[in-house]
C-alpha cells in the first residue's frame, strides 16, 4: 500500500474514532455503522480521484457529490414534505428532514432518541468532518492542521454530553486516531527523504539496512515521536484527575443526576417531559421509574400529572412561562373549583418514590394536589399547579431522582349534570385558553363542528369529541407514527387516523379551542400496574398525554380520547350509560351482542379494554376507504429519469471521450488526429512524451502498447502523415482518406493488448481527462492575469494624491 493510501485510511480512521464521542448524545449507536460505511466510500472516492489524477477542487467536489447522493438516497421519503417526483424526494424532503433534525436537537434531552432527523445530522456531520480531514491531511498534505476539525467534533460532543465517566475513553480514542494520522504522515515524509540516520540499530538489525524496515526496529525520530505522543496523551488524561480544579474542563463536567455531580448512566432527563414521551412508549427496556402507595379507592383512575402545556404557537404545544413561588404548606384551591364539587370531594394520600435513573425536574403527582412533603429545593407554579426543581448551581437543578415524597390530593367526583350545567367560564380564562394560531388549517375547526353538530352545551361537545377519537371515528393507536410538528400535523392526523396519545390529546385540545372551550394538554403517567403487596409500579411505557378542559365550578377536567389498552374513560364523560340502564335494560344485551359479532371477524384476539373503547369495531371500516391509487405517471417518469441519470453518472467520462474522439476525427486534420492517437495511447497507459519526434513517438506507442502488426502499421502511417504535414513543402500534401480508420484501428489494438482492469480504466476513467483540469487552470490563470492587468492599468490612470 502506498504512503498516500495509508494516509487516506488513517484520516478516515481518525475521523471515525473521534466520532465515537457523539455516542452519548443519543440512546442508540446504530448510526455509527452507517456513518463508517459512508465515510469509507467518501475516502475511496477521494483516493480514486487523486490517482486519476484530478485537480484538488475536482477531488473535493467529487467526494462531496457522492456523499450528498448517498445521503439523499438513504434518507429520501423520511421527511414531512408531500411533493411529487424525485425533486421533492431528494431535495424538498431531504431539507425538511434536516430541519426536523435541527428541531429535534433543540427539543430532546440527552440521550435523545435516534430519530431520522438526528441520525441525518450525525451522519452528515461526520462526513463533513471526514471531508475536511481528508482534504487537509491527504489532498493538501498538512496532517497537523487536520486536528482542528477533529478537535471541533470532539469539543461539540463533549460540550453537549457534559463529560461523564466515558469521556476519558472518547478522548483517548480521538487522541489515538490523531496520533496515528500524524505518525502515518510523518513516516510518509521520511520515506520521501530516503534513509533516515539516527541511533544505531540493535544487533540483528544492522544487516537489514534501514532499521525501520519490515521486522526491524523503529528509527530514532519515529521512536521519539511515539514517546512524545504517548506522554502528551497520558498527561491529558491524568492531570485533570489529579487536579480537582480542572475537573470541569475538557474532560470533566457535571450532570444533573446527583449531588456530587457524577450523574447516573442511562438516566431519563427531559426538561420538557413531552419530548421523550414517544421514545419511552417504544422503549425496549420498560424500566420502573416510580413506585407509590395510595389510599385512593379509585386507584385505577389516579393519573400522575407532571406538567400542563397551555400554549399552542402553531408549531407545538408548550408550557407558557409563568412566575414561580415558594412551595406553601397548603396549596391554594384549584382554579375554577366550586363549593358544590369541593364538598363532595375526598382527600387522599399518596406516597411516591422515584427511581435513581429518573431525573425529571417536574414532580409527578396526582391532580389537584393540596400539599406536598418533599426534601430539596422546589418551586411552585400556581396556574399549572406543578412543582419545578430549583437551580442548585451552574447548569445544575433539583430533580426527582431517588426522591421519596408524599402528596395529598383531592379525589373529585363531578357528575355529568354538573358539567352540563356549568356556567360560562371566566372571560380571562376563556380568552387565554381558546387562542389558536392563524395558520391552523380550516379542516380542524370544520371537523370539530361536524362532529359536535346538534350539541347545545360545551360538555356535550367535549363528550362527542372524545367519542369521535376513542370510539366511532375509526382512529387507531400506533406509537410508531411520527409525532410531527407544525400546524399541518393535526390535519395530517385527522386524515391518516393513526397515532399515539400526543396526536389524540393535541387534536382534541385544538378542536375544543376552536369551539370556544378552554383547553390545554397535560403530560404525565397513567395509574400504573398494581402489585401483590399493594404498591403500584409506574414504568416508562405508562407515559401519557391527555387533554384537560375547563368547566366553571369544576375546574380543569380530564378527558380521554386515546383508544389505548389499559386506559379508562372517565365516568363523568358517559352520561348516557347510567340513564339507559334503568329505563331500557333490554336493548343493552342486543347492542352488546352486535358488537362482539363484528369484532371477532376483524380481530379475534381483541383485548377487553379496546372493546370498551370501540377500537375493535372502528378498525374494520378502514380498508374500505382506500385513498392511495399508487404513484402517478409523472412520479414514475421522474424516478425513471433519476435512475437513468444516476446510473449514467459513471459513464460521463466515457461519453465525453467518445464525443471528443468523433469531433476530432471528423475534422480530417492530421495533427488533430495525431493528438487523438496520443490521448488514446495515454488512456491505455502510454504516458505522452512531447520531446520525441513523431516517428520515435510511434515506435514508443507500438512497443509499450504491445501492438499487433496491423495496428502498429496504422500508427506508423499516421506518424508519417504527421511528418509530411509538418515538414513537407506547401502544395505537396497527399490526401489521406483512411486517417480516421487508422486511428480507430490503433485504438482497438491498444485496448485489445491491455489487461482487463487497465482496459476498463481506459474506458471509464481515461487519464487524458486531466486535460480538463489543465484547461480550467489555464483559463483561470488567463482570467486572473487579465484582471490583474486591468487593475494595474486602472491604478496608473488614477491621480496620485500628494504628488508635487
Amino acid at each position: 500500500m502506498s504512503g498516500r493510501a495509508k494516509l487516506t485510511l488513517f484520516a478516515a480512521l481518525a475521523t471515525l474514532l473521534t466520532s465515537w464521542s457523539l455516542n452519548p448524545l443519543v440512546d442508540s449507536q446504530a448510526w455509527l455503522l452507517q456513518a463508517a460505511l459512508l465515510l469509507l466510500v467518501q475516502s475511496a472516492v477521494g483516493a480514486g480521484a487523486r490517482r486519476v489524477p484530478l485537480a484538488r477542487t475536482l477531488t473535493v467536489a467529487a467526494q462531496l457529490l457522492v456523499s450528498l447522493l448517498l445521503l439523499a438516497f438513504l434518507y429520501a421519503g423520511k421527511g414531512e414534505s408531500h411533493g411529487d417526483g424525485p425533486l421533492a424526494y431528494l431535495v424538498t424532503d431531504f431539507g425538511a428532514l434536516f430541519g426536523q433534525g435541527v428541531q429535534d436537537v433543540g427539543e430532546f434531552a440527552i440521550p435523545a432518541p435516534l430519530t431520522d432527523g438526528i441520525k441525518l445530522l450525525l451522519v452528515s456531520g461526520v462526513l463533513l468532518i471526514g471531508l475536511l480531514v481528508d482534504l487537509l491531511a491527504v489532498t493538501v498534505r498538512t496532517a497537523a492542521a487536520a486536528g482542528l476539525p477533529l478537535l471541533a467534533l470532539y469539543s461539540v460532543a463533549a460540550g453537549l454530553s457534559g463529560g461523564g465517566d466515558a469521556s476519558w475513553f472518547s478522548f483517548l480514542l480521538a487522541g489515538c486516531g490523531y496520533l496515528l494520522l500524524l505518525l502515518s504522515e510523518g513516516r510518509d515524509r521520511l520515506a520521501q527523504w530516503g534513509r533516515v540516520f539516527g541511533a544505531a540499530p540493535r544487533r540483528g538489525a544492522a544487516d537489514s539496512g534501514l532499521a525501520n524496515g519490515a521486522g526491524g526496529q523503529a528509527t530514532a525520530p519515529v521512536k521519539f515521536g511515539r514517546r512524545i505522543g504517548v506522554m502528551a496523551l497520558g498527561l491529558a488524561l491524568a492531570v485533570p484527575a489529579v487536579l480537582p480544579s480542572l475537573g470541569g474542563g475538557l474532560l470533566g463536567g457535571t450532570q444533573d443526576g446527583g449531588e456530587d455531580g457524577s450523574g447516573a448512566g442511562g438516566t431519563i432527563s427531559a426538561v420538557n417531559p413531552l419530548v421523550s414521551l414517544q421514545s419511552n412508549l417504544n422503549a425496549q427496556d420498560n424500566r420502573v421509574i416510580l413506585k407509590y402507595r395510595t389510599d385512593n379507592p379509585q386507584q385505577g383512575e389516579q393519573y400522575l400529572r407532571i406538567l400542563a402545556l397551555d400554549e399552542f404557537n402553531g408549531v407545538k404545544w408548550e408550557a407558557s412561562g409563568r412566575a414561580l413561588t415558594d412551595v406553601p404548606e397548603r396549596l391554594p384551591n384549584p382554579p375554577g373549583l366550586g363549593d358544590q364539587v369541593r364538598v363532595s370531594a375526598a382527600e387522599v394520600r399518596t406516597s411516591i418514590s422515584a427511581a435513581d435513573n429518573y431525573t425529571q425536574r417536574y414532580l409527578p403527582m396526582p391532580y389537584p394536589a393540596t400539599s406536598v412533603e418533599i426534601g430539596g429545593k422546589w418551586r411552585f407554579e400556581p396556574v399549572g399547579r406543578t412543582l419545578v426543581g430549583d437551580q442548585l448551581g451552574r447548569d445544575k437543578f433539583q430533580n426527582v431522582q431517588g426522591a421519596m415524597y408524599t402528596v395529598r390530593s383531592l379525589l373529585l367526583k363531578p357528575t355529568a349534570q354538573q358539567l352540563q350545567k356549568a356556567p360560562v367560564p371566566d372571560p380571562a380564562v376563556r380568552e387565554e385558553y381558546t387562542r389558536l394560531p392563524d395558520n391552523l388549517p380550516p379542516v380542524v375547526a370544520d371537523t370539530a363542528r361536524q362532529v359536535t353538530q346538534g350539541a347545545r352545551d360545551d360538555y356535550t361537545r367535549a363528550v362527542k369529541l372524545q367519542d369521535y377519537f376513542a370510539v366511532n371515528g375509526g382512529f387507531r393507536y400506533n406509537t410508531k407514527t411520527a409525532s410531527g410538528t407544525g400546524p399541518q400535523a393535526v390535519a395530517r392526523f385527522l386524515a391518516d387516523k393513526e397515532g399515539f396519545c400526543v396526536h389524540f390529546a393535541f387534536s382534541m385540545a385544538a378542536m375544543s379551542r376552536s369551539l370556544g372551550i378552554p383547553a390545554r394538554v397535560a403530560v404525565g403517567f397513567t395509574p400504573g400496574e398494581k402489585q401483590s403487596d399493594g404498591s403500584v409500579n409506574v414504568s416508562m411505557r405508562d407515559a401519557h398525554a391527555w387533554p384537560e378542559l375547563y368547566f366553571e365550578g369544576v375546574g380543569w377536567t380530564r378527558f380521554e380520547p386515546t383508544p389505548r389498552s389499559g386506559i379508562n374513560v372517565p365516568d363523568y364523560s358517559r352520561p348516557q350509560a347510567p340513564a339507559a340502564q334503568p329505563s331500557a335494560p333490554a336493548p343493552l344485551p342486543s347492542q352488546g351482542a352486535t358488537q362482539p359479532a363484528t369484532a371477532p371477524t376483524a380481530t379475534p384476539e381483541c383485548p377487553p379494554a379496546l372493546k370498551k373503547l370501540g377500537e375493535c369495531g372502528a378498525a374494520a371500516p378502514a380498508p374500505t376507504t382506500p385513498q392511495d391509487d399508487g404513484p402517478s405517471v409523472t412520479t414514475v417518469l421522474g424516478w425513471a429519469a433519476l435512475v437513468v441519470a444516476v446510473l449514467g453518472l459513471p459513464l460521463l467520462p466515457l461519453l465525453w471521450r467518445t464525443r471528443l474522439r468523433a469531433r476530432r476525427l471528423a475534422t480530417g486534420e492530421v495533427l488533430t488526429a495525431w493528438r487523438e492517437l496520443g490521448d488514446t495511447a495515454w488512456d491505455a497507459g502510454v504516458v505522452p512524451d512531447e520531446a520525441l519526434s513523431p516517428r520515435r513517438t510511434a515506435s514508443r506507442i507500438v512497443d509499450l502498447g504491445r501492438l499487433e502488426p496491423e495496428p502498429a502499421a496504422a500508427v506508423h502511417r499516421v506518424a508519417g502523415a504527421v511528418e509530411r504535414a509538418l515538414y513537407a513543402p506547401s502544395g505537396t500534401e497527399v490526401p489521406y482518406p483512411e486517417l480516421a480508420d487508422d486511428v480507430l484501428l490503433a485504438r482497438t489494438g491498444l485496448l485489445a493488448a491491455a489487461d482487463r482492469l487497465p482496459r476498463l480504466r481506459a474506458l471509464l476513467l481515461p487519464r487524458s481527462a486531466a486535460r480538463l483540469s489543465w484547461a480550467a487552470s489555464a483559463r483561470w490563470a488567463s482570467v486572473a492575469a487579465s484582471a490583474s492587468a486591468r487593475l494595474t492599468a486602472l491604478r496608473q490612470r488614477l491621480p496620485l494624491r500628494g504628488r508635487v
